[in-house]
């Protein structure tokens, strides 16, 4: 890393770090030399570069991953502390081949570092955690790019209630030192081609578009955090944008409710718990020596597996047994609110909030209800109704004789014969009489 990286690259770290990174950028823009010597007898300790690198107990390699994160060693790393995620790499290598080495453990203290290198090593980190289980343990603090490291791990630990994890974003800064060139009499021109190549430069202020640029860079290097820390946790990113990646840091107990830690142990448990495999890690694809099996114990001193000790270990299952409920809980409610009629809500009501009635429950219901009212009211119509009146028997009308008086005779003749079928009837009894007696005329006759 150099100098002008402290000023130009984006950073996953938490504020404070970055501003004391860049209190002594500032001392080497204003020319002012770095007093090797009295920086150490701050320190207590020699700036010489240390290789990193493990040691091993009870089978579990120990990685140290103290300070400021970036890919190389250098001055700025050794005076406020650093560790190189090249190194990281190439040690987690060497203990995934080294036969004694059963588990490895990422002891980190950080407060997160540069972008470049931090993806590579948590990609490493992850496909290591496949072949050997890989713990990390916070032990004061994890970080911006050091979660972003620690969450790759089969297990996150937070060695105490005090210890913070978080502050998941990218910062980038621009420093304008054009003034301060001033005042030393210097004035730098500089000459490029490409519309953005020197958009943000730090020899004039900063314009609308090279903050635009700068925001658009550090919005896809967050997503891109997010979506690793989604993987890394087995959620969705959704997920890690609203419980995890606000840019806050949080102590070990909120950090494990918001699903970033898996548990907190002191070291020492940690260590002996990987020693013996006491505790079931996530990791099943292990390609690696196995971990000794833990000792078998009498069924009375066996372990309760309640509600709390499957919160504490298998924080992910119970995470996603309860969403698997409170889908179909809300499908449920749903489909009762769907069977709804008018002037039945208060019995959609009701049976939506019972915890077990269905759609087709609801709309059963309601069928019967419906049945009800239209029975209750065709009893009240005919109790209500009026009595029907008894039929009267329709009095005989007798009509008239007309007075056919004034007529002339033959018109009255024919007027009485039409009225009267009585004398209608004595006219053909009368002929038919003729009609006898003049046969028995002609019969004597002859």
């Amino acid at each position: 890393m150099q100098l002008s990286d402290i000023i130009t690259a984006p950073w996953a770290i938490i504020p404070e770090k970055l501003l004391e990174i860049q209190a002594v950028y500032a001392t080497h823009v204003r020319g002012e030399k770095v007093d090797i010597a009295a920086v150490e007898a701050r320190l207590g300790k020699s700036l010489e570069r240390d290789n990193q690198g493990y040691v091993i107990r009870d089978g579990v390699a120990v990685i140290l991953i103290h300070g400021v994160i970036a890919k190389r060693m250098n001055l700025m790393m050794e005076i406020s502390g650093g560790a190189s995620s090249q190194l990281a790499e190439r040690d987690i290598r060497s203990a995934l081949d080294d036969a004694g080495v059963r588990s490895i453990l990422l002891h980190i203290d950080s407060p997160g570092g540069t972008v470049d290198g931090t993806e590579t090593l948590a990609e490493l980190i992850h496909e290591a955690s496949k072949i050997k289980p890989v713990v990390a343990f916070a032990d004061g603090l994890m970080a911006s790019a050091a979660y972003w490291i620690g969450s790759a791990a089969t297990e996150v630990i937070a060695a105490s209630a005090t210890t913070q994890i978080g502050s998941i974003g990218v910062v980038t800064s621009h420093t304008d030192i054009s003034k301060a060139q001033d005042a030393a009499g210097i004035k730098t021109t500089e000459i490029s081609a490409g519309k953005y190549k020197r958009i943000a430069s730090h020899y004039a202020p900063l314009s609308a578009e090279g903050a635009e640029m700068l925001q658009s860079q550090v919005d896809q290097l967050y997503t891109i955090f997010v979506d690793a820390v989604a993987v890394n946790r087995g959620v969705l990113p959704e997920t890690v944008l609203e419980d995890m990646a606000d840019g806050r840091v949080f102590l070990a107990k909120q950090a494990k409710k918001r699903n970033m830690i898996d548990r907190v142990a002191s070291l020492e448990t940690t260590l002996s718990h990987m020693a013996t495999g006491a505790w079931p890690m996530k990791n099943t694809e292990q390609t690696a020596a196995p971990v000794p099996a833990q000792p078998q114990v009498a069924a009375a001193e066996a372990v309760r597996m309640d509600i709390d000790t499957l919160k504490q270990d298998y924080p992910e299952i119970v995470t996603a047994l309860m969403q698997e409920g409170a889908d179909a809980e809300r499908a449920r409610i749903q489909g009762c609110e769907g069977a709804c009629l008018p002037g039945h809500e208060p019995l959609v009501a009701s049976m939506k909030f019972d915890g077990k009635s269905t759609g087709q429950d609801v709309a059963m219901a309601i069928i019967q209800a419906e049945k009800k009212i239209r029975a209750d009211h065709l009893t009240d119509f005919r109790a209500n109704a009026p009595q029907p009146v008894p039929h009267a028997p329709v009095p005989a009308v007798e009509v008239a004789a007309a007075d056919n008086s004034s007529l002339p005779l033959a018109d009255r003749a024919k007027a009485e014969w039409d009225a009267s079928e009585s004398v209608r009837n004595e006219f053909k009894r009368f002929d038919t009489y003729l009609a006898y007696r003049q046969v028995e005329e002609n019969t004597k006759t002859h």
